[in-house]
């Protein structure tokens, strides 16, 4: 027993000389890996606060420069104040060009004050990047599809929603300025934040004729009297000034129009949708992200980021394109979404038309209806996730609750007195910008990663293609048939029904070369030997669609090649191979 101690104690002296035990028990006492989290990330960054435009480029650049092999960063276009639109493309680079694997488009932030759709897109690339070294699925996922994630398309008034006075709800659109009161002049009372502290919140003033008292157990809140009863303050609205005379507080602020109305798929003129402006796609960012699409083909699904409500929507946003949408293809959204609801808890799958309201030339109509993408619009943050339960949005009760057990007093600006120009003295106080609509940064990268994954499982499921169950037969006269099994092995077929409709991609192309082909076919029914002769170029068969988890076959007469290969190449699908 002697004798072993004292090896093991030589072993411990040994260990410590050359410096093992230290570094261990530094490791041990620093870090300990959480499961599902990237454990000693290259680009150490924190998901519980937002960034402005600029700060999301400097992580954008970080994630680029630290994982070279997986990500490359790119400007798209330009912002009507002439930022660069970021994009990130995540993929294996060294299995195969982002362009030869199906893509999954992700954006954010394009009504500007809805601002978590930035960290939420950004979450997703930082955390395929940092996990791919330790985790098989990801490794897999990055060999097999591509992300083009632009965390913000709106970064003008991304900027102007942090670093100006707003309230919750603005700016709502981008930085152009119109004149939206009708004066002739465009911008001209913008909001006035009174107290410099960066919100616009709300004033209340004494009157002898109000309608309201501050309530005794908690003074934050104005509660109504009863309607046989006087009370002791009238609401004024807005924090602000009437900078320009017309009797009206704040009313000709940048805006107002919307980016999410301008996109060319059932568009209506401004006076049917409010918003809309001149013409499809009038907005450069909307324009260039357009482009970004046209020119990759490989997008099969996409995801944009809005807030409030913890809902998952799919189109249509009209009634009027309800036909547009075909039951395979609901299936399909069904079955992904139907999931998401079980990865987020407290969010809804819903229809716009159907479960919200009428949306014309809207970004989610356009990914399907003009490129026949599977896309959805999630509305990030719900109140649910607070206590979980259903209070709803703008439950002021709850809300107050929120700010005095789990944010400390940190999301309301106090009553404080003022001597307003026009109201004479008042008092101003409320709510927060970044609360209500945004996610407090406690609930953030709980409910960044939850939409993560779902993003992520909707990928999974784009098309993957692979050649199977490739048979000979031999047919005398030295001719021989060679029919070969091409599957489909997720959800999502290489076309949407849309896409077939009318037509707005390419077939899929099965190929066999090293073989001299006589005739080639799509078989339509191998039982039957029902086949469909492509008499040009039958080396090449064009097959029309490859439907999720189902497979097509097709056939060669061959004359001669024994070490023939069969490849597959589908825009949506990505690319396959066999060799013999």
């Amino acid at each position: 027993m002697k004798q072993i101690k004292t090896k093991n104690l030589i072993l411990a002296l040994a260990m410590s000389a050359l410096g093992f035990g230290q570094i261990e028990s530094q490791a041990q006492e620093k870090f300990f890996r959480a499961v599902g989290t990237p454990h000693q990330p290259k680009v150490e960054t924190a998901w519980n606060r937002y960034y402005t435009y600029e700060g999301l480029v400097d992580v954008m650049q970080k994630i680029a420069k630290a994982h070279p092999k997986l990500a490359k960063i790119e400007a798209i276009g330009k912002s009507y104040e002439g930022r660069d639109i970021m994009t990130l493309t995540i993929t294996d680079f060294e299995s195969g060009k982002d362009t030869d694997k199906p893509a999954m488009w992700i954006d954010g932030n394009i009504h500007s004050n809805e601002i978590q759709g930035a960290e939420f897109a950004l979450y997703t690339a930082w955390y395929l990047t940092e996990m791919h070294e330790s985790n098989e699925f990801i490794q897999q996922l990055l060999k097999d599809k591509t992300f083009y994630i632009t965390p913000t398309i709106n970064p003008d008034a991304r900027n102007d929603f942090f670093l100006k006075p707003n309230t919750q709800n603005t700016p709502r659109s981008g930085v152009m300025k119109l004149d939206n009161d009708g004066d002739g002049l465009a911008g001209e009372d913008e909001m006035d934040d009174l107290d410099g502290d960066g919100h616009i919140t709300m004033m209340i003033r004494k009157s002898p004729t109000g309608r309201y008292i501050k309530d005794p157990l908690d003074p934050r809140r104005l509660v109504a009297v009863g309607p046989d009863q006087v009370g002791e303050y009238e609401m004024l609205g807005q924090e602000g000034t009437d900078l320009d005379g017309d009797g009206r507080i704040n009313d000709d602020d940048v805006g107002y129009y919307d980016p999410n109305r301008d996109w060319g798929w059932n568009w209506q003129p401004d006076y049917i949708q409010r918003g809309a402006l001149r013409y499809p796609f009038t907005l450069p960012e909307n324009r260039s992200v357009m482009e970004f699409v046209m020119k990759h083909p490989n997008i099969a699904g996409a995801q944009s980021y809005h807030n409030y409500g913890g809902m998952i929507l799919r189109g249509p946003g009209a009634e009027e394109d309800v036909n547009t949408y075909n039951r395979e293809d609901i299936r399909i959204y069904d079955a992904i979404a139907k999931k998401g609801e079980e990865m987020m808890p407290g969010y809804r799958y819903l229809t716009v038309y159907k479960d919200l309201y009428s949306v014309f030339g809207g970004e989610l109509d356009w990914f399907y209806g003009n490129r026949g993408i599977f896309t959805y619009s999630n509305e990030l943050m719900i109140s649910y996730l607070y206590f979980h339960q259903n209070a709803g949005r703008g439950n002021q009760e709850e809300q107050l609750k929120v700010d005095q057990l789990l944010t400390f007093g940190d999301a309301f600006v106090d009553w404080k007195s003022y001597e307003h120009p026009q109201f004479g003295e008042i008092e101003i106080g409320g709510f927060k910008k970044t609360f209500g609509r945004a996610h407090p940064g406690f609930l953030m990268e709980q409910d960044a990663h939850r939409n993560s994954a779902f993003t992520i499982y909707h990928a999974y499921h784009t098309p993957k293609l692979s050649v199977m169950d490739v048979k000979e037969e031999d047919l005398g006269g030295g001719l021989k048939a060679i029919t070969a099994t091409i599957f489909n092995e997720r959800m999502m077929p290489t076309h949407s029904s849309q896409d077939l409709k009318y037509n707005i991609e390419r077939p899929d192309y099965v190929s066999i070369s090293g073989a001299k082909v006589v005739a080639g076919f799509v078989v339509e029914d191998e039982d039957f030997k029902r086949y469909k002769e492509q008499k040009h170029s039958p080396e090449k068969i064009a097959v029309e669609n490859i439907p999720g988890m189902s497979a097509v076959k097709v056939r060669w007469i061959v004359s001669s090649g024994s070490n023939y290969s069969i490849s597959v190449d589908s825009a949506k699908g990505g690319k396959a191979s066999w060799k013999k």
